[in-house]
Protein backbone atom coordinates (compact mmCIF):
# COMPACT_ATOMS: atom_id res chain seq x y z
CA UNK A 1 0.00 0.00 0.00
CA UNK A 2 1.52 2.98 -1.06
CA UNK A 3 1.55 5.55 2.03
CA UNK A 4 0.34 9.19 1.39
CA UNK A 5 0.90 12.30 3.40
CA UNK A 6 -1.07 15.19 2.67
CA UNK A 7 0.54 18.62 3.86
CA UNK A 8 -1.81 21.80 4.26
CA UNK A 9 -1.06 25.15 4.66
CA UNK A 10 -4.50 26.91 6.10
CA UNK A 11 -5.86 30.38 7.61
CA UNK A 12 -7.63 30.07 10.91
CA UNK A 13 -11.23 29.53 10.81
CA UNK A 14 -10.82 27.04 7.82
CA UNK A 15 -14.00 24.97 7.74
CA UNK A 16 -13.51 20.97 7.37
CA UNK A 17 -15.87 20.80 4.79
CA UNK A 18 -13.15 22.77 2.69
CA UNK A 19 -9.92 20.54 3.94
CA UNK A 20 -11.93 16.77 2.45
CA UNK A 21 -12.99 18.91 -0.20
CA UNK A 22 -9.61 19.91 -0.74
CA UNK A 23 -8.25 16.75 -0.11
CA UNK A 24 -10.51 14.78 -2.45
CA UNK A 25 -10.46 16.94 -5.45
CA UNK A 26 -6.61 16.54 -5.20
CA UNK A 27 -6.40 12.66 -4.68
CA UNK A 28 -9.82 11.38 -5.36
CA UNK A 29 -10.55 8.21 -3.34
CA UNK A 30 -6.91 7.49 -2.65
CA UNK A 31 -6.52 6.58 1.29
CA UNK A 32 -3.99 8.98 2.79
CA UNK A 33 -1.88 7.92 5.99
CA UNK A 34 -2.61 11.67 7.55
CA UNK A 35 -2.72 15.54 7.39
CA UNK A 36 0.22 17.63 8.40
CA UNK A 37 0.96 21.21 8.80
CA UNK A 38 2.44 23.46 10.77
CA UNK A 39 2.06 23.40 14.80
CA UNK A 40 -0.08 26.63 15.51
CA UNK A 41 -3.00 25.08 13.22
CA UNK A 42 -2.57 21.76 15.64
CA UNK A 43 -6.25 22.76 17.28
CA UNK A 44 -8.14 24.15 14.50
CA UNK A 45 -11.68 22.48 15.07
CA UNK A 46 -12.04 22.44 10.92
CA UNK A 47 -8.78 20.41 10.81
CA UNK A 48 -9.97 18.37 13.28
CA UNK A 49 -13.30 17.74 12.26
CA UNK A 50 -11.48 17.22 9.01
CA UNK A 51 -8.77 14.34 9.95
CA UNK A 52 -11.76 12.53 12.15
CA UNK A 53 -13.81 12.29 8.76
CA UNK A 54 -11.18 11.30 6.92
CA UNK A 55 -10.22 8.91 9.65
CA UNK A 56 -6.07 9.65 9.94
CA UNK A 57 -3.86 11.85 12.55
CA UNK A 58 -2.97 15.06 12.35
CA UNK A 59 1.14 15.71 12.38
CA UNK A 60 1.74 19.37 13.42
CA UNK A 61 5.90 20.67 12.96
CA UNK A 62 7.23 23.88 14.00
CA UNK A 63 7.85 26.36 11.59
CA UNK A 64 12.03 26.22 12.31
CA UNK A 65 11.51 22.26 11.46
CA UNK A 66 9.71 23.05 8.24
CA UNK A 67 12.17 25.67 7.13
CA UNK A 68 15.07 23.10 7.29
CA UNK A 69 13.29 21.06 4.57
CA UNK A 70 14.14 21.87 0.83
CA UNK A 71 11.16 22.56 -1.06
CA UNK A 72 10.99 23.08 -4.54
CA UNK A 73 8.32 26.43 -3.79
CA UNK A 74 9.36 28.31 -1.11
CA UNK A 75 7.08 31.45 -0.96
CA UNK A 76 8.91 34.54 0.78
CA UNK A 77 5.43 35.94 2.05
CA UNK A 78 4.79 32.64 3.80
CA UNK A 79 7.99 32.92 5.69
CA UNK A 80 7.57 36.24 6.44
CA UNK A 81 4.26 35.59 7.88
CA UNK A 82 5.42 32.42 10.31
CA UNK A 83 8.83 31.75 10.00
CA UNK A 84 9.01 29.25 6.85
CA UNK A 85 8.77 29.26 3.38
CA UNK A 86 6.93 26.48 3.22
CA UNK A 87 3.89 24.79 5.25
CA UNK A 88 2.28 22.38 2.81
CA UNK A 89 4.92 20.99 0.82
CA UNK A 90 7.46 20.96 4.01
CA UNK A 91 4.97 19.13 6.48
CA UNK A 92 4.25 16.37 3.82
CA UNK A 93 7.98 16.13 3.25
CA UNK A 94 7.98 15.27 6.40
CA UNK A 95 4.97 13.22 7.75
CA UNK A 96 5.86 11.35 4.88
CA UNK A 97 9.46 10.47 6.77
CA UNK A 98 11.73 12.75 4.35
CA UNK A 99 9.14 10.65 1.56
CA UNK A 100 9.08 12.11 -2.35
CA UNK A 101 6.61 14.97 -3.06
CA UNK A 102 4.24 13.33 -5.39
CA UNK A 103 2.07 16.81 -5.77
CA UNK A 104 3.43 19.82 -5.46
CA UNK A 105 1.91 22.84 -3.57
CA UNK A 106 -1.55 24.16 -4.99
CA UNK A 107 -4.26 25.89 -3.79
CA UNK A 108 -7.55 23.93 -4.14
CA UNK A 109 -10.63 25.06 -1.97
CA UNK A 110 -9.09 28.06 -0.64
CA UNK A 111 -5.85 26.15 0.93
CA UNK A 112 -2.71 25.16 0.07
CA UNK A 113 -2.63 21.62 -0.22
CA UNK A 114 1.09 18.73 -1.16
CA UNK A 115 1.01 15.57 -1.33
CA UNK A 116 4.23 13.05 -0.11
CA UNK A 117 4.68 9.48 -0.60
CA UNK A 118 6.48 7.23 2.02
CA UNK A 119 9.72 6.10 0.93
CA UNK A 120 9.94 2.59 0.75
CA UNK A 121 11.27 0.81 3.61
Amino acid sequence: MVELAVGLGLRSGTPADSIVEAVRKTLGDNEISCLATIDRRMDEPGLRDAAAELGVPIQGYAAAELADVAVPNPDSRTAAAVGTGSVAEAAAILAAGHGTLVITKRIVAGLTIAVAQRAPG
